[in-house]
């Protein structure tokens, strides 16, 4: 029997794959702002997200992370900076770097603070007929030291973690 989640995995994929079948013209966000969401700072926050597209070839983003509590709390702050390396039907690939600042109590503890560096490869791919939607896919290597503590991580993120923009 086919549990419950990965059926859900698999409806997703298939969805995808159907809709992807049409062929369409490379995207030129030129000039574009996008509004959304992604979860990739290191400490576990979702944030709101504005990506720039200054021209062709250049991106720019600043996401804001926020979580206030008595005992759990988080801030982040990531700015990245995008190069589209080769663009393809319906979607964009890109590589870039971010750094960011981030700050975290768990546990009623001490509040610890630090930074974020990030390289990573990535697709924003466009739905076809739905322009102003855009969803990224991205992997690559991060740097995380906060107080004492430095860590070396690979990331590999889907939609649903690298984000998602509405474009006007």
């Amino acid at each position: 029997m086919i549990s419950t989640n990965r059926f859900q995995k698999f409806s997703f994929i298939l969805v995808l794959s159907l809709l992807f079948g049409t062929s369409a013209f490379s995207k030129d966000m030129t000039q574009r702002l996008g509004i959304g969401y992604a979860d990739q700072l290191s400490v576990n926050t979702p944030s709101i997200s504005a990506k720039y597209h200054a021209t062709p070839n250049m991106a720019y983003s600043l996401d804001l992370g926020l979580q206030t509590g008595d005992n759990d709390s988080a801030f982040g702050l990531l700015a990245k900076v995008y190069r589209t390396i080769f663009p393809e039907d319906n979607l964009n690939f890109y590589m870039g770097g971010g750094a960011g600042l981030i700050s975290q109590k768990i546990n009623g503890g001490d509040n610890d603070s630090g930074f974020d560096l990030l390289a990573f490869v990535g697709v924003e791919f466009f739905l076809p007929g739905v322009d102003s939607v855009g969803f990224n896919f991205e992997a690559g290597f991060g740097i995380q030291s906060i107080s004492s503590d430095t860590e070396f991580r690979t990331i590999g993120h889907s939609p649903l973690k690298a984000g998602m923009y509405f474009y006007f």
